[in-house]
């Protein structure tokens, strides 16, 4: 996906490249300092432990806006359907989004539904667009992080995934494994009330927390330090993990994100996040070096319990596919 981006859509669509370092893009308008991204859910199966397309859709949303720091305003909504598809499943998925666009604060102002023929679709796909208002002098961006800046977790990784694939395979966990599929505006504005200065945050969504760290380094031009044993993993996402031959760093979330700090901004930042119910698990695992650690490129470099270190690569393909 990186390298189609890359080579393809950037080159065609955004030639300055700025489009590919965020998850939103920044508007500077006359009257408002705007934010705005659209994403495309086609997650399989529809409803999982946790939630469901309509949660994820408007949640996903909410959250790349909350990256940039902005405060969720409104969203659209397009839907193609396909022939066939059960209205009781649409209805569910509807009611789904209402009650997260209602904990948001927010609602959907205009979209769009398209009916495509029995077989063309599997099921329902859901596209989304944001746009959030930021109100703030801070400016989020892989490229505004610093070498000695603390690298922050707000949760456990890999519930997500690990959650849509027991659906999908039929498996049957002994302990009650959901979705982290959850809105990030309210520890994000928390860190702002704080007062907080923080330098980047990025949410683990495709390719999971290793993909996210990868792709700031490789924006930033600097190598990461991250520490094994400080990365929280619940245990059932660790055994599901084994079990399946999946390796959590790479299993998406859609509830946690990673957030980059001055030195001297971490403590607080971790006490502000964990006092807040979504993000008491949050976690410092690592820095970001001085230097890239006698590497040539910028690179992730992970320590185990014992000391030895190896690099944490950007996934090659897609782990699991379809799962947002």
């Amino acid at each position: 996906m990186q390298q189609l981006i890359r080579d393809f859509f950037l080159p065609c669509l955004s030639p300055s490249g700025e489009a590919a370092a965020h998850d939103g893009a920044l508007l500077d308008l006359a009257q408002a300092r705007l934010a705005f991204t659209t994403d495309s859910y086609v997650v399989r199966p529809p409803f999982f432990p946790g939630g469901d397309i309509g949660s994820l859709a408007v949640y996903g949303t909410v959250n790349d806006l909350a990256m940039c720091g902005a405060r969720p305003i409104c969203l659209s909504a397009g839907f193609i359907l396909e022939e066939g598809f059960p209205i009781r499943d649409l209805a569910r998925i509807l009611d789904t989004m209402k009650r997260a666009l209602a904990s948001c604060g927010i609602s959907v102002v205009t979209g769009d539904t398209k009916v495509v023929d029995r077989g063309k679709g599997d099921g329902i796909y859901i596209n989304t667009s944001g746009i959030g208002l930021r109100e703030h002098g801070q400016v989020w961006n892989p490229r505004q992080v610093r070498p000695g800046d603390r690298i922050l977790v707000s949760g456990d990784i890999g519930r997500h995934g690990m959650a849509v694939l027991s659906v999908r395979t039929g498996l049957m966990f002994e302990t009650d494994l959901e979705s982290d599929v959850s809105a990030l505006w309210g520890p994000v504005s928390s860190l702002l009330s704080a007062g907080i200065q923080a330098h980047c945050l990025r949410d683990l969504t495709r390719g999971g927390l290793s993909s996210a760290l990868n792709e700031i380094a490789q924006a930033s031009g600097l190598s990461l330090r991250i520490r094994e044993p400080a990365v929280p993993v619940s245990e059932e996402v660790r055994s599901a993990c084994e079990i399946l031959g999946y390796d959590p760093f790479y299993v998406a979330c859609e509830g946690r994100f990673v957030a980059f700090l001055p030195p001297e901004e971490a403590d607080r930042a971790l006490s502000v996040l964990r006092a807040n119910p979504g993000t008491s698990g949050a976690a410092w695992i690592g820095e970001v070096c001085e230097e890239n650690a006698g590497h040539p490129s910028p690179r992730v470099i992970l320590r185990n319990t014992i000391g030895v270190e190896r690099i944490l690569d950007m996934l090659s393909g897609e782990q699991l596919p379809r799962i947002c």
